[in-house]
């Protein structure tokens, strides 16, 4: 197996007992190995510590456990990236999972793009029980160098595509403030360089009860909140915030009104229609606002049954 001396990898891990196996089994079977990985247990209440220093027994290479009280994810990554070293910093959480090459290719990729502070990519989403049911090419064209509008837009890279150069990380931090942690160090790093977009899908983005990601308006209040902290680093005048977080706010009404919250996704869209990209796209969410909830979730099922025709359960 090929070795390389400049990557560190890092793991936050909180209360992932059913997962943090096969998250540590994908860093520990990449093709190109790390230099070192170094776990922190954000004071987890399940089996989780057990579980990781049983897996971390057999890691082939240098590797770390740091059993703690709770802090909270931003805290711990900065933690994390505090005590890590090389050229090359990636995280992934505890639920999620690299496909085999994702580090050798990530480090492929950035050693031919100078420029650039990281590279993220596609991923598979997948479920509780390792089935694909999603992946984000599907819905998602991201943009490749300068990636502000789309952060601007609410639409970040997915964390467990990102692969960062420590150098980019040592400029701007985590806000142990955010709940939505990886966001906001987007925008902060966006306006320092360019994002390096790879489309091949390298790593998998798991859905199930404890995603934060699930509670969107959650997700909207801190991408607003965000958005506020950091609008002057992004050359954002009163007028330009107002019309970014109107069209913001659009975008969410849609989000809403895919997972069957018809009331909040009327009335955010009814406030912010000046949001929307043209008429079509106003049309289009009223034509969905009729369609029944249920035939939504025909369509959705209908999905996953596409996906797992096509992808079958995730192999380990």
């Amino acid at each position: 197996m090929k070795q390389m001396s400049k990557v560190f990898t890092f793991v936050p891990s909180y209360n992932h007992a059913p997962f943090i196996e096969r998250c540590l089994k994908s860093i520990i079977k990449q093709t190109f190995q790390p230099t070192k990985l170094l776990v922190i247990d954000d004071g987890s209440s399940d089996d989780s510590p057990k579980i990781i220093e049983r897996i971390l027994k057999d890691c082939p290479f240098d590797s770390e456990l740091i059993v703690r009280e709770n802090r909270g994810l931003c805290a711990t990554l900065n933690e994390g990236f505090d005590l890590s070293f090389g050229d090359y910093f990636a995280y992934i959480g505890s639920d999620d999972i690299w496909l085999p090459e994702f580090i050798e290719k990530r480090v492929n990729f950035l050693n031919k793009r100078d420029n650039a502070l990281l590279a993220y990519g596609n991923a598979f989403l997948i479920d509780e029980n390792n089935s694909i049911t999603h992946c984000s090419k599907d819905w998602t064209l991201y943009p490749d160098g300068d990636v502000r509008e789309m952060l601007l837009d609410g639409i970040a890279p997915i964390s467990s595509t990102v692969f960062y150069r420590r150098s980019a990380l040592k400029k701007e931090r985590w806000n142990k403030n955010s709940r939505l942690e990886d966001y906001e160090l987007y925008l902060k790093l966006s306006t320092h360089g360019d994002f390096a977009f790879d489309p091949e899908v390298l790593s998998c983005w798991r859905q199930h009860s404890y995603n934060v990601s699930k509670d969107k308006m959650l997700m909207l209040n801190e991408v607003i909140e965000a958005q506020n902290r950091n609008a002057e680093c992004l050359n954002l005048d009163k007028d330009k915030l107002e019309k970014t977080q109107t069209r913001v706010k659009f975008r969410f009404a849609r989000d809403f009104l895919q997972s069957g919250f018809k009331k909040i996704a009327l009335k955010l869209a009814f406030k912010n229609t000046s949001g929307a990209n043209s008429v079509k796209e106003i049309l289009q969410f009223g034509l969905r606002m009729m369609l029944p909830f249920g035939v939504v979730k025909f369509r959705q099922k209908f999905q996953k049954a596409k996906m797992l025709r096509r992808f079958g359960n995730l192999q380990e």
